[in-house]
């Protein structure tokens, strides 16, 4: 229990979480009654969350984000959110994918919670390169939006809202992407016209 609140509300976990605290078995059996008790959130086989409550709403759903990071922590992958969902993750659309779909270099799969579709889909090391870092998602945003898509409003929206450590290792993370991103790449920096 004190992992789990630890964690806080909207915790997502599988049982390998808590693995160095006692066998697979007792830990089941653990997860187990603090489901009953109602303490913890069965979602699909193997992933349990530390559920969030809205006064008005009632229990929420689990944020895509909790559940893929559940699931690479469990299975050893690296994810990437897919270049429509970085659009949105990143603030420069506030268009919702209608499915969340994560690059990853482990196997396929779509993961249902309740009308949550979390689809994830293998992809090429190149992809991965830059897997769950901001250069990631800003390398994958850029993709989608595609070399006339990316706006003088876009690259000051992402000089605004990245760290200047961010934007520096955007930078030197440039080697992953193709050329026509080198230079909103170095606007955002700072170094850009």
């Amino acid at each position: 229990m004190a992992r789990i609140h630890g964690n806080g509300k909207g915790w997502v976990f599988t049982p390998k979480h808590f693995l160095d605290l006692g066998p697979r078995k007792s830990v089941d059996m653990a997860l187990a009654r603090l489901r009953q008790a109602g303490t913890i959130r069965h979602l699909v086989r193997g992933l349990y969350d530390y559920p969030k409550q809205h006064p008005k709403i009632g229990l929420l759903s689990p944020s895509p984000d909790a559940v893929a990071q559940a699931i690479a922590k469990s299975e050893a992958i690296r994810l990437q959110p897919s270049a429509a969902y970085a659009v949105n993750l990143l603030g420069l659309s506030r268009q919702v994918p209608a499915q969340i779909v994560y690059l990853t270099d482990g196997a396929e799969k779509i993961i249902e919670i309740g009308r949550q579709h979390i689809r994830l889909k293998r992809t090429t090391p190149k992809n991965m390169a830059t897997a769950g870092t901001t250069s990631g998602l800003v390398i994958q945003a850029f993709r989608y939006l595609g070399k006339n898509g990316v706006t003088a409003a876009h690259i000051a929206h992402l000089q605004r809202t990245l760290s200047p450590d961010d934007r520096e290792k955007l930078w030197q993370d440039r080697v992953h992407t193709p050329a026509w991103m080198h230079r909103p790449f170095d606007q955002i920096r700072g170094n850009g016209n």
